[in-house]
């Protein structure tokens, strides 16, 4: 069984003893949270939305929170000697995904 869910403004393919990694939560890490913006369900049995599933729930738990990969971020003027390089690390969270309830 897999699940459609919106998890802050995007949207997530998801299936249950899986882990899923997103945007920063404020959330603290071993914490369970549940998510109701269910859009599909899939598997022997589908149900579509519209635009949600009613009744449906995904359950996670929140295992870490890090930082994803570096991005390198370099501006250059020809011939006038700017040169400036900065890096950046998104923000991120790891969730387990425990359960999918039709």
């Amino acid at each position: 069984m897999y699940a459609i869910v919106e998890i802050a403004g995007r949207q997530y393919k998801v299936q249950e003893n899986s882990f899923l990694v997103v945007n920063r939560l404020q959330a603290e890490a071993g914490s369970k949270i549940e998510f109701d913006k269910v859009l599909f369900i899939g598997g022997s049995t589908v149900k579509v939305g519209q635009p949600t599933v009613s009744g449906a729930k995904v359950t996670c738990t929140v295992a870490e929170h890090g930082k994803g990969d570096k991005v390198i971020v370099f501006k250059k003027k020809r011939r006038k000697g700017y040169r400036v390089k900065n890096g950046f690390r998104h923000s991120l969270t790891c969730l387990k995904i425990e359960k999918i309830t039709a």
